[in-house]
């Protein structure tokens, strides 16, 4: 009987299969690496990408921003240039109200008896102050007023003997009076008012 020893070719046969398993693995790793570095180098691709758009981003929001405030601040100008401009126009109506007013007083005043010293209008009061030789003179003044188109009701808020130079006693006098609105001004305030 012929023995033959096959205990050999086991041998080579597992070390074959353990250098195939080996092989398998190394080639697995290998694989593994080369995924994982394609994989890092396409993600870092990204990330740069996404940097410059992020810094594109950032450098148009600061140039927009920039033109916000500029415009911010144009609208802020405007505004204050309206406000001004709204003032402007309120006061040379008032100027012109008060141009009437100042001008109707001419023929008012008692010539060569008194002279007035102030002329202080607020909204619906004119606050008039002079001096007079006599009471006389300031209740003719007075009636002047209160028969003129300009003024409504006058009242006397003082009169008092004043020392001048010289021991020259004259009156001082203070009046209040009402303004009137002329009947054109009426007119048109009842129009805009029926327009709303």
């Amino acid at each position: 009987m012929i023995r033959i020893n096959l205990l050999p070719f086991r041998v080579a046969r597992k070390k074959e299969n353990i250098r195939r398993q080996i092989s398998v693995f190394l080639l697995l790793i290998l694989l593994t690496a080369v995924a994982l570095v394609w994989y890092t180098q396409v993600i870092n691709k990204q990330i740069i990408i996404i940097k410059a758009k992020t810094e594109q981003v950032n450098s148009q929001i600061l140039k927009y921003k920039a033109k916000a405030d500029q415009v911010a601040r144009i609208k802020k100008n405007l505004k204050i240039l309206k406000e001004k401009l709204e003032i402007v126009s309120l006061l040379e109506k008032q100027r012109e109200k008060q141009l009437v007013l100042f001008d109707g007083m001419t023929d008012i005043i008692v010539p060569g008896r008194m002279w007035l010293e102030s002329f202080k209008i607020d909204n619906n009061t004119v606050t008039i102050k002079g001096i007079a030789f006599d009471n006389p003179t300031i209740a003719d003044f007075m009636e002047k007023l209160e028969k003129s188109l300009l003024f409504g009701k006058v009242d006397l808020k003082t009169a008092k003997m004043k020392k001048f130079k010289d021991g020259l006693m004259l009156k001082s006098f203070e009046l209040l009076c009402r303004k009137e609105i002329p009947k054109e001004e009426k007119n048109k305030a009842g129009n805009e008012q029926g327009k709303k």
